[in-house]
């Protein structure tokens, strides 16, 4: 009995990774919904069953064309950087790699093993993205780089990175 609920977590793991990671655009657009359900119950289950990875001594995330307190206008491009820990798509824990997270004035880091959110504040790069651009009012923002595992989970405030910008008319 418990190999077979073993087998049934495991394949129901293995669908919602699936789900996360697979598709085009198109098809995540019009059900956003179910799709992001699916890979959170499913990384859920993946976090009961695995440690979080170790971070690779010296190990960092940064971003490569802001720098703390600058003044910028919107639309603004960020563009990432990571050293010492590879760059690898989301759906599979894979040791010493991971994959961007933008916070956008929500904090500085998450907590590690914490599984990063996904709404309009935490934004995803698990297709392994460099770069993006985003649109901010003016005023000061708090953007975060947060890197994480396969699954989402959090490697905290050891690989994350905090700037303020000041966004201009």
């Amino acid at each position: 009995m418990r190999n077979t609920f073993q087998w049934l977590a495991g394949t129901a793991l293995l669908l919602g990774l699936a789900a996360c990671n697979g598709g085009d655009k198109s098809a995540e657009a019009k059900d956003t919904t179910a799709a992001k359900d699916t890979s959170m119950q499913s990384m859920k289950m993946d976090t009961a069953v695995s440690a979080l990875p170790a971070v690779p001594a010296g190990a960092k995330v940064y971003f490569k064309n802001l720098k703390d307190g600058q003044s910028v206008k919107s639309p603004l491009k960020v563009e990432f950087g990571v050293d010492g820990i590879a760059l690898d798509t989301a759906g599979a824990l894979k040791p010493n790699s991971g994959h961007h997270h933008l916070l956008i004035d929500a904090g500085d880091s998450i907590a590690a093993g914490t599984v990063v959110p996904k709404d309009s504040t935490h934004l995803h790069f698990g297709k392994a993205q460099t770069e993006t651009t985003i649109t901010l009012t003016p005023g000061k923002h708090r953007l975060a780089l947060q890197y994480a595992d396969g699954i989402h989970r959090s490697y905290g405030s050891q690989l994350s990175q905090a700037i303020t910008v000041d966004v201009k008319k």
